[in-house]
């Protein structure tokens, strides 16, 4: 092999991602009266350091859909890379048909777990959600390509900590207001919880009229309980 054949397989070698270097935390989706709700923060971890907090980790997909990803920031740029394509191919048959969320959930699906079969994953779970003829869709996709439905979905530490909130308090009938409010109930778990949450996130949403995704906002946290005060109390050994 001669330096330049080597210096060219180490340039395509660069471009894969071995494990995680800029990771985002937990993103959930729920259906609501008129749509898909969609929200995450803003946050950027370098490994345990949160080094960017302004990094946006939604997008809308086509005329349908809406993204969401936790995991490597670059293999999520990679996937909206495959959209794009994706989408421009669709475009070009100008046949007045587009790509419905079913059929984006489906694409992202076979990526996720054509690139696990090659060791290769993209180290990203998602969400897809959107609406389409009046038809709401949510759905998940892991990064070994394991994906499901549901009217409620999280990725992260949102699977162990917002799902059980969700199921308690999430109905069929949302309003706007409410639906909100419940995914601000979600993430203010979350940051009480999670290391890598902070507390600058975005709420999308996406109806038959298209996607809207807020500015950045803060929640109102209180950080005065007891446990809060000691955590170290009575862990003998702990910092």
């Amino acid at each position: 092999m001669t330096s330049v054949e080597g210096l060219l397989v180490c340039e395509q070698d660069s471009q894969r991602t071995l494990s995680p270097y800029v990771t985002g935390t937990s993103v959930i989706g729920i259906k609501y009266k008129d749509g898909i709700l969609m929200t995450a923060d803003m946050g950027g971890s370098y490994g345990s350091t949160l080094r960017y907090k302004s990094v946006e980790r939604m997008k809308s997909i086509g005329k349908h859909s809406l993204l969401g990803a936790s995991g490597e920031i670059s293999d999520f740029q990679e996937i909206l890379r495959y959209l794009d394509e994706l989408i421009k191919y669709d475009d070009m048959w100008d046949d007045g048909n587009s790509f419905g969320p079913k059929e984006i959930h489906n694409y992202l699906t076979r990526i996720m777990y054509n690139r696990r079969n090659k060791f290769d994953p993209l180290w990203n779970s998602l969400v897809l959600g959107g609406v389409k003829n009046g038809q709401k869709y949510l759905g998940t996709v892991s990064m070994i390509g394991v994906h499901f439905e549901d009217n409620h979905v999280a990725t992260g530490f949102g699977n162990h900590l917002a799902r059980p909130i969700l199921r308690d308090e999430w109905k069929e009938d949302l309003s706007y207001e409410d639906a909100v409010k419940l995914l601000e109930k979600c993430m203010r778990v979350l940051l009480y919880r999670d290391r890598s949450a902070i507390n600058k996130l975005q709420v999308a949403k996406i109806t038959e009229e298209g996607v809207t995704i807020s500015q950045p906002y803060s929640l109102k946290t209180f950080w005065g309980f007891n446990a809060f005060q000691n955590p170290s109390k009575g862990a003998e050994g702990t910092w």
